[in-house]
């Protein structure tokens, strides 16, 4: 009886939830969009109807959530999985930038910098993004690079801003005037012409031009447009214009501009860097193949986490229940603690010992650390070298690795989150965006751009927003030897899409924004499905919570073992327990960034597309 009771009320949550759900579940047979902004989506649809593919789709979402200055711009990085259905392979594509030239860890100490810095010219990486919506397309799209951009030079000559975008330029406003260009760009109304004297950024609901951005996607189209009138085929054509931008006029324009406002960047630096196409890791889950990109983002991390998770009944825990919550807090902490010390730049030595941090073996060994009892604020990253039959060569640096963690003041728990603030008030929740596309052909994407997001350096005349992606280096290998700062190097990043398959075939296209929180809420949107029956409306919209135990990868790279955010529904009796777990609670009412998904339902041969109750994201089928 009592194991019928369990079984119960572990589905109490999905019955309620699917009776009151805030937004509704979006519904398709021949495609689906969903990204960060509504306009932003109906770019994706734009092209849907021009007969793209989600490619296409998903580059054109893209390109507009960067126009948009969606938490990212042009600047930023990309990095995305596509499932292939002519080739039945999911694809990894990694366009992060790298650290430009003189970006060491001895210049960021000789400017008494622990860390390279939050904001500035000093804490960009080359830009990715624009190389990487031109591979996508190239390779796997349909259309030409002239239909994708479309929408988004359309909005670069003008589109009504939406009041998240145009209060955050309002109230970055003192850093944003220190660099000059993007003092020209976002404040129209500097003398109070046309607006409250209060507001020199444009008003919500205003048209924001930019001209110079306008410009140079115009030149990409240009470039690709020639080159087709001189028998180029259509992929060569987009790499004409790739060109254009990493070794041509638009890159001698980024670099001036970046020297001129103190960067570091070279015209070898644009010149050498390239889009990575490679095969992402994965594990599988009750039947569920589970993808994410490998060790230089923290995806690997949500593997690991399932891998350690499989073996516990979860559902007859009962969702957000103490005990479930205290039991995926652990196994979250055991793959972060790896990811702190392991995850970094998987194409330049030292090399990640990925295989055995995805070895089942290691994950049992991991296990065997999760306390029922109360949380471990002690946990340290394992070893996982004799996994994949290796000695570890950094044995000395773990054995003291916990010594380097540094702790910010102990927060009271009724302070809120207490997430830096990197985007905005709710920082915790913010920065990047996400893309999610699929299509009847079998195409499926899933993108977590991110980088360049206000306040944001703009590199002269390209109108293109630099990154401030190199703060997630650290600078002393101590701190984790795979993620030292040096020139050519990408930063070990937090941006995390996923694809779940099943058969064979794709089954879950999701991603979300948050910083550290983004695979710990995509893990339990996972779960939400797999093991509570969700659908992916409700698994959006269902409460998560966090932890804070991870060092955090922005900003002095803090972490805060215990603590713990909470839903403000959370019951009494749950609350209590985690306390006496040795928990430090603090609560919000919503408790993850924005997850967008995409089911297909192969039964019914439709999608399904959900995205969260809160923030400005959502999509559209047909």
């Amino acid at each position: 009886m009592r194991r019928f009771l369990l079984a119960v009320l572990a589905l109490v949550p999905a019955i309620t939830l699917a009776q009151r759900t805030e937004k509704p579940p979006l519904h398709g047979s021949h495609w689906m969009a969903v990204t960060g902004k509504p306009l932003a989506a109906t770019a994706g649809a734009m092209i849907f109807q021009k007969g793209g593919n989600a490619v296409d789709a998903a580059a054109a979402m893209i390109a507009a959530t960067c126009t948009m200055w969606d938490t990212l711009s042009w600047g930023g990085e990309t990095q995305a999985l596509i499932y292939n259905p002519n080739t039945k392979q999911v694809i990894g594509i990694n366009a992060l930038g790298v650290a430009p030239t003189g970006a060491t860890p001895e210049f960021f100490h000789s400017k008494n910098l622990k860390y390279p810095p939050e904001y500035g010219p000093l804490a960009a990486v080359t830009p990715g993004t624009p190389g990487g919506i031109m591979v996508m397309v190239a390779e796997y799209g349909k259309l030409s690079l002239k239909d994708d951009l479309a929408p988004a030079i359309e909005m670069a000559d003008g589109y009504a801003i939406e009041r998240q975008s145009a209060d955050t330029i309002e109230r970055q406003k003192a850093r944003l005037r220190q660099w000059p260009y993007s003092k020209a760009l976002f404040f129209p109304h500097a003398k109070g012409a046309g607006a409250p004297p209060s507001r020199e950024g444009p008003e919500p609901g205003e048209m924001f031009r930019q001209p110079d951005l306008a410009a140079t996607l115009r030149k990409l189209v240009e470039t690709e447009q020639d080159a087709l009138k001189r028998g180029k085929s259509r992929k060569d054509a987009i790499y004409a214009a790739y060109d254009r931008f990493y070794k041509g006029d638009i890159a001698r324009e980024i670099v001036r501009s970046v020297q001129e406002q103190g960067g570091l960047f070279t015209v070898e630096d644009l010149a050498n860097w390239k889009v990575h196409i490679e095969e992402p890791v994965k594990t599988t889950y009750k039947g569920i193949d589970v993808y994410k990109l490998t060790a230089w983002t923290q995806g690997p991390a949500l593997l690991q986490a399932l891998n350690i998770l499989e073996n516990f009944d979860l559902r007859a825990m009962g969702y957000n229940s103490a005990r479930y919550i205290h039991t995926v807090y652990q196994a979250m902490n055991l793959a972060f603690a790896d990811r702190d010390f392991y995850y970094g730049d998987t194409y330049v030595p030292p090399v990640e010992p990925v295989r055995g941090l995805l070895s089942r073996d290691y994950a049992r060994d991991r296990r065997k650390l999760v306390r029922s009892d109360r949380n471990d604020p002690n946990i340290t990253a394992g070893d996982p070298y004799p996994f994949q039959g290796e000695q570890n060569p950094f044995l000395d640096l773990l054995k003291d690795w916990r010594k380097t963690m540094s702790t910010p003041a102990p927060a009271r728990s009724d302070e809120g989150s207490g997430m830096a603030e990197i985007h905005g008030p709710k920082g915790f929740y913010a920065g990047t965006t996400s893309v999610e596309a699929a299509d009847a052909e079998g195409w499926a994407v899933s993108v977590t751009p991110s980088g360049g997001w206000l306040p944001a350096v703009v590199a002269g005349h390209s109108g293109i927003g630099l990154s401030q992606r190199m703060q997630s280096f650290v600078t002393d290998r101590a701190e984790g030897p795979f993620n030292v700062v040096q020139p050519g190097q990408h930063p070990r990043v937090t941006l995390t899409p996923t694809l779940a398959m099943k058969d064979g075939l794709p089954y879950l296209v999701f991603s979300v924004q948050g910083g550290d929180s983004q695979d710990q809420n995509l893990l339990q949107f996972f779960l939400d499905v797999v093991e509570f029956g969700m659908t992916v409306q409700e698994a959006t919209e269902a409460a998560n919570f966090n932890s804070f135990q991870m060092r955090s990868s922005f900003g002095n790279h803090e972490s805060q073992p215990g603590r713990i955010l909470l839903n403000v529904a959370t019951p009494p009796w749950v609350r209590g327990e985690l306390r006496r777990m040795g928990y430090t609670e603090v609560f919000e009412d919503r408790t993850s960034g924005p997850i967008n998904a995409i089911m297909i339902d192969r039964p019914h041969g439709t999608f399904w597309g959900g995205s969260s109750n809160h923030g400005e994201d959502y999509g559209i089928g047909w």
